[in-house]
C-alpha cells in the first residue's frame, strides 16, 4: 500500500496492518501459509510451461480436475507434501522446488 494511502486511511481513523495481524497470525504459520502460496504458484506455472490444462495435469498425477484446481488455488485441504509430490511428478526438479519455497 502507497504511504500516503496509509495515511488516509488512518488519519479517518481505520487501522492498516497485514493478514497476518488481521488473523492473528504467528510469524511461523504467515511463513507456513506465504511457502504453501508459493508452492501452488509454482505448480500452476509448471504445468502451463508444459501446456498442460488442468484435466491433463489431474490425469498424469492421478487425480482430479478440482484437486489440482484446489492444488493451484492453495486451499487449506491441499498440503505441502502434496504440492512437492505434484511439481516434482510434472518435471520440475528438487532445486526448482525449493527456490519457490525460497521465495516466500
Amino acid at each position: 500500500m502507497k504511504a500516503a494511502t496509509r495515511k488516509k486511511l488512518e488519519k479517518k481513523g481505520w487501522k492498516v496492518g497485514s493478514a497476518a495481524e488481521l488473523l492473528g497470525l504467528t510469524p511461523e504459520e504467515a511463513c507456513y501459509i506465504e511457502m504453501k502460496l508459493a508452492l501452488s504458484r509454482a505448480l500452476r506455472e509448471q504445468r502451463q510451461k508444459h501446456r498442460l490444462t488442468q484435466v491433463q495435469t489431474a490425469k498424469q498425477l492421478k487425480s482430479s480436475q478440482s484437486r489440482v484446481a484446489k492444488m493451484e488455488a492453495g486451499d487449506s485441504s491441499v498440503s505441502i507434501d502434496l504440492l512437492v509430490r505434484s511439481l516434482l511428478a510434472l518435471g520440475a526438479s528438487p532445486k526448482a522446488v525449493a527456490k519457490s519455497i525460497q521465495s516466500a
